[in-house]
């Protein structure tokens, strides 16, 4: 069976809303005999007639599965980091809860432990990883896991307290709404 139409095939057994994005050592080995080259000649012909769709680097989309919850962003980052402490703060927790009036469209702030890093996701959106020192150990009364996201959550004062550490704009915190919040 020629690789494009068992990439195809597979795609549309396998994937699911769940399961719709797809780094690249994952779509590698469903390959192991295809030589470098011809699996990104594999990849790049996917992506141009439309079984796939580039999100960022090494990661791809299967269009088909994507659900409407609106959460790309944010399973690309857990996607992209999954061996780092990470979770959403900053302003796209501050603009989730009010607390700030601005929303920020296609756009996710995540600490991390890993390095600070913009990613952009063409179409869909940005990441801004922005890089802590703290641990989890000492954030866990301060975090919430977030299923839908498949990320932790900060609380709004430590996303505040983020803002303040990463010397972020506060101007347009409403401080009324945060200290009824907090």
């Amino acid at each position: 069976m020629q690789p494009i139409r068992y990439l195809s095939e597979w795609l549309f057994q396998h994937a699911d809303n769940q399961h719709y994005l797809f780094a690249l050592r994952d779509l590698r080995s469903l390959f192991p005999k295809l030589s470098n080259s011809a699996f990104k000649t594999l990849l790049s012909r996917a992506v141009r007639i439309g079984v796939l769709a580039r999100v960022c680097r090494g990661i791809y989309l299967y269009e088909k599965a994507l659900p409407a919850d609106g959460l790309l962003l944010f399973h690309v980052a857990a996607l992209l980091r999954a061996n780092e402490f990470n979770y959403i703060s900053l302003e796209t927790v501050l603009s989730d809860a009010g607390v700030i009036s601005q929303i920020p469209i296609n756009w996710v702030s995540i600490m991390s432990s890993g390095r600070s890093n913009t990613i952009s996701c063409g179409s869909c959106g940005t990441i801004e990883f922005v890089h802590t020192h703290q641990r989890p150990a000492e954030l866990m009364g301060q975090l919430i896991y977030d299923r839908n996201s498949g990320l932790w959550r900060a609380n709004i004062a430590l996303a505040i307290r983020d803002m303040k550490a990463t010397h972020r704009n506060c101007d347009l915190i409403d401080w009324d709404i945060a200290n009824e919040l907090i």
